[in-house]
């Protein structure tokens, strides 16, 4: 648009890429940000900034967090005999949400999807076999998304931990086939963990 000013253009421009942000919300964005006090700009902006400087990812499990480990892996109430295996750390939130899982966790990174690049090398299953060979886990409970490429993950897992004593679990359905488990509601969730069977 000629009239826009560039400052203007250029962050809606930005916006535009973030996921679920159509050009008409990232102009109400732009809009709601250039009336808001300075200050509130600026810490949203510290805010963004702080995101990329401080996050790391968990050298145990690779959740998100801001130390070498994790709050959950330092927690000692949790099991660590029984490890739930999911995409992404929204996953891992989304299990967390329900409070009925108190074990670890192994954030994968993603999930195989060969039309996109992802195979086994862009998600950490080795590390995963790593931490069984290092002892102490009874149980795995494969908590991969209900959808194509998270039945081809579950699958491949279920390969990888085959030569390991380990009980292999896959979450229950109850979740929609096609859907992710950060959209999926606690009651869902929670009915998905107690439902898990074994596979194999």
């Amino acid at each position: 648009m000629a009239s826009m000013p560039a400052a203007l253009a250029a962050l809606i421009e930005h916006l535009v890429r973030l996921p679920g942000v159509g050009p008409k919300t990232a102009q109400r964005l732009a809009f709601h940000l250039l009336k808001a006090p300075r200050e509130d700009v600026a810490a949203l902006a510290d805010a963004l900034v702080g995101l990329k400087d401080k996050i790391r990812l968990c050298r145990q499990c690779f959740n998100l967090c801001e130390e070498e480990l994790c709050g959950i892996c330092l927690d000692p109430r949790r099991d660590g005999g029984v490890l739930c295996v999911v995409e992404e750390a929204n996953d891992l939130l989304a299990i967390e949400k329900t409070r009925e899982f108190r074990g670890a966790y192994h954030v994968l990174g993603g999930s195989l999807s060969p039309l996109d690049g992802r195979g086994p090398e862009q998600i950490r299953a080795k590390e995963l076999a790593a931490r069984l060979e290092a002892g102490g886990v009874r149980e795995v409970i494969l908590a991969t998304n209900p959808n194509v490429e998270g039945e081809a993950t579950a699958l491949y897992l279920l390969r990888v931990l085959k030569p390991f004593p380990v009980t292999v679990t896959r979450i229950a359905r109850g979740l929609p086939m096609g859907g992710d488990l950060e959209y999926a509601d606690e009651a869902t969730l929670a009915r998905a963990l107690e439902g898990r069977r074994e596979i194999g």
